[in-house]
């Protein structure tokens, strides 16, 4: 398949082939600095590969890779990458799109094409939004070869089809809708990384005792884990009646404070490593690549029994002795993993021990200001998981708001058709 029945094209709409959309598609599958002669570094020309180009947006993140200016005329042979050009993954993953914003120099680099739109054919903000779409990323899939890793071939994707409007008013207009609701979730996500860094500071600041909460005085304390709380206090033995059922936690149901899933297991027939008991205000700190920080502050009081892997460690206040959320900030801070990773350092396999875990040194004050720290934290936390929720309920909405727009099945008006500014949903 390479496109959509006849009588799924609205009227007033066309399928055009990605080829009758650009006017250049440039494409160094394959080539590296080494089958140059070179290698990266020496610049500062960004690379653009599949692990920089996201959901609707170019990020120069960490793993970057970074040219010289001769590594970027031997590469670029074909010219620049320019503002409204759109760059596209071909392989792991597929299909995320982005377009350019700016004119600085760009080396295209592994697992990504780039698409230059035939201006007097299509609006290259709408073959953006038009990529994204549901129909578009469907027929991507279905074109996809390999086992391993899913792509698309070059000359596979000069034949898909793109549902586009015949005037490119129409284009302009859905393109300036959908720019308009993109910006606002864009807005959100600025929002939520700037919370989450003052969220970071206040954690580092009132976890180290470098800032006081008003009304606490009292001198902080270096005390091992097991001084404070008891590690793996309870396990499965070999007792353990076999129809005994309960829900499982594994590594990988844990995703840095967030349990993410759990499975449903009978002792008889459940992995060997389901051993730990859990019970609420537990914290587990992962052990197998600490360094991910796969921990948890265990809040589920309902459902069980729950056991967890012997991946992790279960630590277990005692009474007066150290608040659990308290614990859990602490081994998600920065200087239990700076311990951690000198536990690691010079080992083949990256993990630590309960007993590892039971030698780590807290800094902790008084219970009343650790549960006064941990509040002041969780109240952060939940503000952020608010934003968080809202950017995601905005994310649905601008995806119904797409699957519409892009289809055909919700017009547009309005006033002026050569700017689409004054659009209204019809």
């Amino acid at each position: 398949m390479n496109g959509l029945t006849g009588s799924s094209v609205p009227d007033g709409w066309r399928l055009r082939s990605i080829a009758e959309l650009t006017t250049m598609i440039m494409d160094y599958r394959g080539r590296t600095p080494k089958k140059l002669g070179m290698e990266w570094g020496g610049g500062g020309i960004p690379a653009l590969s599949a692990r920089n180009v996201k959901r609707g947006l170019v990020d120069l993140g960490e793993g970057t890779n970074y040219g010289s200016d001769a590594l970027y005329r031997r590469w670029m042979t074909r010219g620049d990458i320019r503002a409204g050009d759109i760059v596209m993954t071909t392989e792991a993953p597929l299909g995320n799109v982005a377009l350019i914003s700016d004119d600085r120099r760009y080396i295209l680099s592994q697992r990504t094409v780039m698409l230059r739109v035939d201006a007097s054919a299509a609006v290259p903000e709408y073959i953006y939004f038009a990529l994204q779409g549901e129909r578009f990323q469907r027929l991507l899939a279905e074109n996809a070869s390999g086992s391993t890793a899913t792509g698309i071939q070059r000359r596979r994707l000069e034949q898909l089809r793109v549902l586009v409007p015949d005037h490119t008013a129409d284009q302009r207009r859905i393109a300036y809708a959908l720019s308009d609701a993109q910006g606002w979730i864009g807005a959100l996500g600025d929002i939520i990384r700037k919370k989450v860094a003052l969220r970071e500071a206040t954690a580092q600041q009132l976890l180290t005792g470098r800032r006081r909460l008003p009304g606490y005085a009292e001198p902080w304390e270096s005390l091992p884990i097991q001084q404070l709380a008891d590690v793996d206090p309870e396990n499965l033995g070999s007792g353990t009646p076999p129809d005994f059922n309960f829900r499982y936690i594994s590594l990988e149901d844990v995703d840095r404070g967030r349990l993410v899933g759990h499975s449903k297991q009978a002792f008889t027939s459940a992995p060997s490593r389901a051993r730990r008991r859990v019970r609420p205000n537990d914290v587990l700190v992962g052990t197998v690549r600490p360094n991910l920080k796969s921990h948890l502050l265990f809040t589920e009081d309902g459902g069980g029994p729950w056991i967890c892997s012997t991946g992790f460690a279960v630590i277990r206040g005692r009474p007066g002795g150290a608040d659990p959320r308290f614990i859990f900030y602490q081994m998600m801070g920065d200087d239990i993993a700076r311990q951690i990773d000198a536990l690691l350092s010079g080992s083949n396999y990256p993990a630590i021990n309960s007993g590892d875990v039971r030698r780590l040194l807290v800094a902790v004050p008084p219970l009343d200001e650790q549960r006064a720290i941990a509040g002041v934290l969780a109240e952060m936390d939940a503000d952020v998981f608010a934003l968080r929720q809202r950017a995601g309920k905005a994310l649905l909405i601008r995806k119904g708001m797409a699957d519409q727009l892009l289809s055909g099945k919700t017009r547009l008006a309005a006033d002026d058709r050569s700017t689409g500014r004054d659009g209204v949903l019809v």
